[in-house]
């Protein structure tokens, strides 16, 4: 099937967040307004480790380079990250993927780095990684090999192989689930991780199931992550299959714990850029992790530009984008710019949701602190259409009205730019959208309908703060 055409629309909106009639069409769960209170969402017990409080960032080598690593990949990565400024956005992880090790363990029954693609070692390469402020990360599996039946799996040696890795400065594990032999999918997933509760408490436990006996209802209390579907592949209706199979699970995630439908494609080679500025829009909203899967050595400007947007990770790991504008007399003397920025700590981390679905046309939403939302028009068709979120849908008072942040082109929107009525937000086709509201005194607020009027193809965001 062709691949369809995606309208994508983020909007994070500052408003009352009440409960109101269920909209036309097919609705998919309750108004978001249900969900607007951290408290009243259905949560699991999460791990106490103190990690995973937002959503991990980072980098992951399986998506580009699959089994073809070595340790000069690692290093000149972690350089990336740096030299590009992507490590300053949050991208702290450097995470080795399968095929790291020897085939078979030492005699003392330990994991052995590969002596061909690894010969200083794993601890010289985390050494390498930890000097520049970043974290190294490994893969290991729920069996007795791992998932390329090239290197030895942990199970039955869970206590072992954490003491390893921690003699090591690992910083995160990526736990499959191949080869398992058929035994009980829990009680694997918790012997490892009574392991590194006992001797990695500050390794970051990221389950890798695929979703297959719904880890979200008993993961939390293991580990700060666990995959909620099969593997990502580079294609359109991989990626989005990924966002509907994630969806159902949103109410588990929150600080300390985060559903992953698997990390990200951006940059590959198999989707359009407006369907990657899509996939990391949605990945953002739905609070998954943030993990680059492509070759950051040798990006396009077009990938970076995605995936280094300061406002749209703001988004994702719970922080609320804030420009300030200064009187010059208290500027110290010698400063030219009168404009800052700020985040502020959004303690919610609600995983954003469908909350409308008619014909393949799309809403879906999340919760932000001071009562904002974030907002999602998705157009799944392959023909044009518009869409309209109904402000009962997103949680919004019917008489809300808003102002415009535009976070993919950053910048504030004029109001002439939109139309109004009928207490809801509409968007054409093919437009990509991010959206924070925020108050303006430059332009008068927005009510009711939204209606911009942008070239197709194209991705927006915003942030939406009521009057």
């Amino acid at each position: 099937m062709a691949r369809a055409s995606l309208l994508f629309a983020l909007l994070a909106v500052a408003a009352t967040a009440v409960a109101g009639a269920r909209a036309p069409g097919t609705a998919t769960g309750p108004p978001l307004a249900a969900y607007g209170n951290a408290s009243s969402v259905v949560r699991r017990r999460a791990v106490e480790n103190g990690l995973g409080r937002t959503p991990q960032m980072g980098w992951n080598s399986w998506n580009h380079f699959f089994c073809q690593i070595n340790e000069e990949i690692i290093r000149e990565t972690a350089d990336a990250l740096i030299n590009t400024g992507l490590a300053k956005l949050g991208y702290k992880y450097v995470n080795i993927d399968d095929c790291w090790a020897e085939p078979n363990r030492d005699y003392q029954g330990n994991m052995v780095p590969n002596k061909q693609s690894f010969p200083s070692g794993i601890k010289a390469l985390a050494d390498y990684v930890h000097a520049k402020g970043l974290k190294l990360g490994v893969y290991s599996d729920a069996g007795t090999q791992t998932c390329s039946l090239r290197m030895p799996g942990s199970l039955d040696h869970e206590e072992q192989d954490v003491k390893t890795f921690s003699s090591w400065g690992v910083d995160y594990l990526k736990y499959d689930n191949c080869n398992n032999g058929g035994r009980n999918v829990v009680e694997r997933y918790t012997k490892m991780s009574n392991a590194i509760r006992k001797y990695g408490k500050n390794i970051f436990f990221s389950l890798c199931e695929w979703g297959d006996n719904n880890p979200a209802t008993w993961a939390g209390g293991m580990g700060n992550s666990w995959r909620t579907t099969g593997d990502i592949a580079d294609n359109w209706n991989s990626m989005t299959s990924r966002a509907d199979q994630n969806d159902k699970w949103a109410s588990y995630a929150g600080p300390g714990g985060w559903n992953d439908p698997d990390m990200l494609e951006v940059g590959n080679g198999g989707m359009t850029e407006a369907e990657y500025r899509s996939h990391f829009s949605i990945w953002a909203l739905a609070k998954a992790p943030l993990l680059i899967g492509c070759d950051v050595r040798s990006m396009s400007q077009a990938t970076k530009d995605i995936i280094s947007n300061s406002e749209v990770i703001a988004v994702n790991q719970g922080k609320y984008y804030l420009p300030l504008t200064f009187p010059r007399y208290l500027l110290p003397m010698g400063f030219q710019c009168s404009q800052t920025t700020i985040f502020i700590t959004d303690s919610l981390g609600v995983q954003g949701k469908k909350v409308q679905s008619s014909n393949g046309l799309e809403v879906w939403a999340g919760p932000l602190t001071g009562n904002r939302k974030a907002v999602v028009l998705w157009n799944r068709q392959g023909y044009q259409a518009t869409i309209t979120a109904y402000w009962s849908s997103v949680g919004l008072r019917a008489s809300a009205a808003v102002t415009v942040r535009d976070l993919w082109a950053v910048s504030s929107l004029s109001s002439e730019l939109f139309a109004f009525s009928n207490n809801a937000l509409q968007v054409p086709e093919f437009i990509t959208t991010i959206s924070i509201f925020s108050c303006s005194t430059r332009h008068p607020p927005l009510r009711g309908k939204y209606l911009p009027r942008w070239r197709l193809m194209t991705a927006k965001m915003y942030i939406l703060t009521p009057k």
